[in-house]
């Protein structure tokens, strides 16, 4: 079945309703493949019936050093990210084959999407977007005085234009 990022333990099968997932029995870490996450993230059945499940352990505070893990499936060092930018809950991800997440971790995620939090993250992105538009200064023409001299571009115009073109 696969080998735990987190502790090397074998990872065996384990089903919550519709879900089929790998179970850490050392740790309590569980692996999820990148379908079987979106259908959770989608399905409210799939969400239902792993909110019913009690999570096997709080989540553990964030340690001071960071650890990437290994993919289940394909050993490349997995990315960390917080989960929907908002929810705090910063899991491993491999982008083409699934998501290990730690004890409580599966749990949280479920309550935030059950609580509206994709719907909060999806109105705090448009939000964002749209501050950015009404705030993202225009560039002057490239031919303007003070951006292009007759060499070409110098140095302070140059810095000035990137900064205008990176403002955030």
């Amino acid at each position: 079945m696969g080998q735990c990022p987190a502790c090397r333990n074998e990872l065996s099968g384990v089903d919550v309703g519709p879900i089929a997932m790998l179970e850490c029995r050392r740790c309590d870490g569980v692996w999820v493949d990148a379908q079987t996450f979106e259908q959770i993230c989608a399905d409210g059945e799939s969400r239902a019936a792993l909110l019913h499940r009690p999570p096997a352990a709080s989540p553990a505070p964030p340690e001071a050093r960071v650890k990437y893990r290994p993919c289940v499936r394909c050993g490349k060092m997995m990315n960390r990210v917080n989960f929907a930018r908002l929810s705090g809950t910063i899991v491993d991800v491999c982008r083409g084959h699934g998501t290990f997440l730690d004890p409580g971790e599966l749990h949280a995620i479920v309550s935030f999407v059950h609580g509206g939090g994709l719907e909060r993250m999806r109105r705090h992105e448009d939000e964002q977007r749209r501050l950015a538009a009404t705030n993202r200064p225009a560039l002057p023409p490239a031919r303007a005085p003070g951006w292009a001299g007759a060499s070409g571009w110098d140095a302070v115009s140059l810095g000035e234009m990137l900064k205008a073109l990176f403002r955030d």
